[in-house]
């Protein structure tokens, strides 16, 4: 099955982390036949040499490279539905400008999809690794089966974003990628829920995810809570979870995102959102 890999890197991205999240995509045992890499605004020479040298590389190997240009920075929601309507094939890949794909990645969600036709998505799971060394801090696990996935979502997102693959046209079916601040996939995949396509995570680290101090920062904010708050109540009005779930959702998020420090905040999610690596 032929498959597009699809990417968006902006101007405040490290040129390393993007030069080593390019080469995780070619350093595969299953290669896509195509890259999507959306520009989103005006970027420094240092990401253009990374383009530009990638340019070279792509094509050494065999993978179509196709690059758009944003004139001004649309942000992450927008660039990434740019992306998917410009991929060719049936299959999609997501991936961020800092993240490395496992070697395996690619091989092991096509396979899934091979094996089981009526798939939708296939995610995994990630590895969290401190951004700068590449040591292993902790596992952020997904539910695996269709039936968990779609209980879980309920509650928490069930897909860990930068680790999926999934159908292009199920996805342009609901709609595609459309704004909603930090909360775009989650709320993509509350409309796939409610069309009835089918999930699967496989059990197995897809993505290294790099974190830094402020990771846990980002999910804070009045600003986040009112998205988190809206798609919770999408969910209610589109009959998805009952208005108790929806009132202690909301009140725990509150509690999250607003009420609580920065630091304490990431506390919590370490401890209990998170699978601790034993390293040594």
């Amino acid at each position: 099955m032929k498959f597009s890999v699809c990417i968006c890197v902006y101007d405040k991205d490290n040129a390393l982390y993007f030069k080593e999240a390019l080469e995780s995509v070619i350093n595969q045992s299953l290669l896509p036949n195509q890259i999507v890499l959306v520009v989103d605004g005006v970027i420094n020479s240092e990401l253009q040499e990374v383009i530009d040298n990638f340019t070279i590389e792509s094509d050494r190997v065999g993978v179509e490279f196709d690059v758009y240009y944003l004139k001004e920075n649309r942000g992450h929601g927008e660039a990434r539905k740019i992306s998917i309507e410009k991929a060719k094939y049936e299959l999609v890949a997501l991936m961020d400008a800092d993240d490395l794909s496992k070697y395996d990645r690619f091989k092991e969600q096509v396979e899934a999809f091979e094996q089981n036709s009526n798939l939708s998505i296939v995610g995994g799971q990630i590895m969290e690794i401190i951004h700068n060394t590449r040591e292993d801090i902790s596992i952020r696990s997904v539910p695996l089966d269709n039936k968990a996935i779609r209980a879980y979502l309920k509650t928490r997102c069930p897909f860990n974003q930068v680790t999926v693959m999934f159908k292009r046209e199920d996805v342009l079916k609901v709609g595609n990628y459309i704004d909603f601040y930090h909360n775009e996939d989650y709320y993509l995949w509350v409309r796939m829920y409610l069309e009835g396509f089918e999930f699967l995570n496989l059990p197995v680290v897809l993505v290294d995810v790099r974190i830094n101090e402020e990771f846990f920062n980002r999910r804070g904010g009045l600003k986040y809570f009112l998205s988190e708050f809206r798609l919770q109540r999408i969910m209610y009005r589109e009959g998805i979870i009952s208005l108790w779930r929806f009132l202690f959702n909301s009140a725990v998020r509150l509690i999250l995102q607003v009420v609580l420090t920065d630091s304490i905040r990431g506390f919590i999610f370490k401890k209990l959102f998170r699978e601790k690596v034993k390293n040594g």
